[in-house]
């Protein structure tokens, strides 16, 4: 690929990747390349309909927070694990993500990416129960859950109400 495609190519995903984590679903393929500073033709020349470009920003998403939670396996206290994974996911377009999901993608490897980073998620989790930070009535699987609620919205924040009333609610309580 030509230097000036890769550049646009770059330039498209990343405004692509900023207007999604704002808005979600409703960015607009005209206001992607409006963002990129190109014509919205170099943008369907790189990406053939607007699935498609949404699944490619998808699929690195979780390929980064895939990394980032692999990263966080085995570390203590795994409470504070988790935390910090919240945090990176605020900033990730995860609303979106979600929504591709649900409507059937055709993407075996957006699958398989969501399954195991909600793998590694439940197995800090557990950690963090065995820890006694995480209450132990909640299995790992629906804490993942219950974090993807916090997190898998539009304009969600680490500080906002319901996330910290989310991550409230699977502190344990300590005596």
């Amino acid at each position: 690929m030509r230097a000036d495609a890769l550049r646009n190519r770059s330039a498209i995903t990343s405004a692509a990747f900023r207007l999604a984590a704002e808005r979600g679903e409703a960015v607009s393929m005209e206001d992607i390349a409006r963002e990129a500073g190109v014509g919205v033709g170099t943008l369907y020349r790189h990406f053939p309909d607007r699935r498609a470009l949404l699944e490619d920003i998808a699929i690195d998403t979780l390929r980064t927070l895939l990394e980032s939670t692999r990263a966080e396996v085995g570390r203590t206290p795994a409470w504070e694990a988790l935390l910090r994974l919240v945090d990176r996911c605020m900033a990730l377009p995860l609303a979106l993500i979600k929504s591709l999901i649900a409507d059937a993608p055709e993407s075996p490897e957006l699958l398989a990416l969501e399954a195991e980073v909600n793998t590694l998620i439940a197995a800090i989790a557990a950690a963090a129960q065995r820890e006694g930070d995480l209450r132990a009535d909640v299995p790992p699987a629906e804490v993942v859950r219950v974090l993807n609620v916090a997190v898998c919205r539009c304009g969600a924040r680490p500080d906002d109400y319901l996330t910290r009333v989310l991550l409230a609610g699977l502190r344990a309580p300590k005596d």
